[in-house]
């Protein structure tokens, strides 16, 4: 048995937790989407369930201020984490947004893993680093999507993705982080390029051991 596509497609959003005390039960497994506001996370979540509006991409980013629940199965989930590096936030709108995201990383033992969105044109940003940083604090894997990849030719998105690389093992270097936990691909929610290497690592997080010896 394998986790795929077909099965993302069945996502559906279950609420809208703006505290800890508004979470779904903590079973099973799930997946985090992060990204800053303007990185193409909904539209990668879209392309990956292969639907136009599950997640939904707002003209004004970094608005929506908490955790959307989306329900694949009766045990995984995928989560849309609010945006972040809006410039025009106040600082009890951000102060509110760490409060938020240390309730949720804190207390989801069900949470396997974290998708980062980064705009391929961007270096890794100080939103980016805080993420990835705390993310690897805690021992979770983070697959960085390197989003809008179809805006540059093949050999200046393959060079970014280099860049990338070397920011993050510079990064993990500086704070002792472990380097090994992060895993970076190229992404284009328009094109659907890397669509079945996104999937592939959601299977990988989402995959009990039953399950992924009886996909051997």
């Amino acid at each position: 048995m394998t986790l795929n596509n077909s099965l993302y497609r069945r996502a559906s959003f279950i609420l809208g937790a703006a505290g800890a005390s508004q979470f779904p039960d903590d079973i099973g497994a799930e997946a985090a989407f992060a990204g800053r506001s303007n990185a193409g996370k909904s539209s990668a979540l879209n392309t990956i369930a292969d639907q136009r509006s599950l997640a939904r991409v707002s003209k004004s980013p970094g608005r929506t201020q908490q955790i959307n629940f989306f329900e694949v199965d009766a045990t995984r989930r995928l989560v849309d984490l609010p945006g972040y590096g809006y410039a025009k936030a106040a600082a009890s709108v951000r102060k509110q947004w760490d409060k938020l995201m240390s309730d949720y990383f804190q207390a989801r033992q069900s949470l396997k893993g974290v998708v980062l969105i980064s705009d391929i044109r961007r270096s890794l940003g100080e939103g980016d680093k805080h993420m990835l940083a705390y993310c690897l604090s805690l021992n979770l894997p983070v697959h960085i999507l390197l989003s809008k990849a179809d805006k540059l030719s093949r050999g200046a998105a393959s060079a970014a993705k280099l860049t990338m690389q070397q920011a993050v093992k510079a990064l993990a270097s500086e704070r002792s982080l472990p380097v090994e936990l992060v895993s970076i691909q190229l992404f284009s929610s328009l094109k659907k390029t890397g669509l079945a290497e996104a999937t592939a690592q959601l299977d990988q997080w989402l995959l009990d051991d039953s399950e992924r010896n009886e996909s051997k």
